[in-house]
């Protein structure tokens, strides 16, 4: 059974190559193509996002008086607020991480028994004198363990992309997803930015944070000639999957 799985493994991992070749044998000489313009909720996987939600306040208003309980200012709100509309994301990631662990363990015994007495003498006689019966047994064992490892890492990320708004929750928070694409030559970067977002968080500028996106996803990355070096090949990466040693 796993000799048929790894067959079906290595013959799926060979189709996929040769599909990926194809593609790439045919964009030889060609920059990689940048991807249409999609609605967002129309690609396969998007699911509307469900959240807590408080239970809904009625608007009231005065009397002789414009201003309504739920609204955030007199004046129209120029801020991206409904669906379709349109905001600027900072994404700003600064993380750094420095971990050292170290460990060392040893434990050394030794044991030894002899024989006196008729046994002693027993032995004796049988090895003709060429065993000592007072040292007839000895046990010696030792365990020596030692590890280290070390984590030093550091990523810094600093962009802005725009976001459109796909989804208003019950309570007024905003669904965001943005997308961009930029091409240098024969590279291409990718950056997807999604969460959900506070109306208020919102700056009078129509910009946000990252920092403030709930359920943040940001993706960057990137594919092209530099992204197809640094990657294994398809055979490299179906043999470290199935590979015990």
């Amino acid at each position: 059974m796993n000799t048929f799985k790894i067959a079906s493994v290595l013959v799926l991992a060979a189709a996929l190559a040769g599909c990926n070749t194809m593609d790439r044998l045919a964009n030889v000489g060609n920059a990689p193509p940048l991807t249409q313009i999609q609605d967002p909720t129309t690609l396969a996987g998007y699911q509307p996002v469900r959240m807590p939600m408080p239970a809904p306040i009625a608007d009231t208003y005065q009397a002789n008086s414009l201003y309504r309980t739920s609204a955030k200012g007199f004046f129209k709100d120029e801020r991206a607020h409904r669906v379709g509309d349109i905001l600027t994301v900072k994404v700003t990631v600064s993380d750094s991480a420095k971990i050292s662990n170290s460990t060392q363990r040893n434990r050394a015994s030794s044991n030894s028994a002899g024989m006196g007495g008729i046994f002693g003498a027993a032995v004796t006689n049988v090895s003709g004198g060429s065993i000592d019966p007072s040292a007839a047994i000895d046990f010696t064992s030792g365990i020596n363990d030692a590890g280290a490892g070390s984590v030093n890492r550091s990523e810094a990320l600093e962009t802005s992309v725009a976001a459109v708004i796909t989804q208003v929750l019950p309570n007024g928070n905003l669904v965001i997803e943005g997308r961009q694409e930029v091409r240098v030559n024969f590279e291409v970067r990718d950056l997807i930015v999604s969460g959900i977002v506070r109306p208020s968080d919102i700056q009078a500028n129509n910009t946000i944070a990252s920092t403030k996106i709930a359920e943040a996803r940001i993706s960057y990355g990137g594919r092209g000639q530099i992204t197809d070096v640094q990657q294994p090949r398809y055979g490299q990466q179906v043999l470290d999957a199935i590979l015990p040693f």
